[in-house]
């Protein structure tokens, strides 16, 4: 995550009800913004080794789109950064809501990608 939550998103913070946080809490806490007229609801948290950040569109009835996360995931990590989605075992799945995507990085840990040619050519 990056260093320090920057101002315009920590404008953003939920600062009242039953997720209410406030800066002290760093990058903890959940969030409301804008990206094209959608808002966008994200919970971020870092423990047990893991950065993390839950995504869902505010009337959810829609997962986020591959740009809202790539929107969410510039505003909480740097551009290097590489982050992923996880899709575990079954057995191991937990969904509490249909509609939320998730963003994972292991604190401390480089994840490996593969080489771009994998997936094509830029061109």
């Amino acid at each position: 995550m990056k260093a320090k939550v920057p101002e315009a998103v920590e404008r953003c913070r939920i600062q009242k009800g039953p997720l209410a946080s406030n800066a002290l809490a760093g990058w903890n806490g959940a969030f409301e913004v804008r990206k094209d007229g959608i808002k966008l609801f994200y919970i971020c948290s870092d423990g047990l080794g893991w950065e993390h950040v839950s995504v869902s569109v505010v009337n959810k009835t829609r997962c986020p789109t591959w740009e809202e996360m790539c929107f969410i995931k510039n505003l909480v990590w740097e551009a290097e950064e590489v982050v992923m989605q996880i899709h575990p075992r079954k057995s191991e799945y937990v969904n509490c809501h249909p509609y939320v995507l998730h963003l994972w990085r292991p604190i401390n840990q480089v994840i490996p990608t593969p080489n771009p040619l994998m997936v094509g050519l830029k061109i």
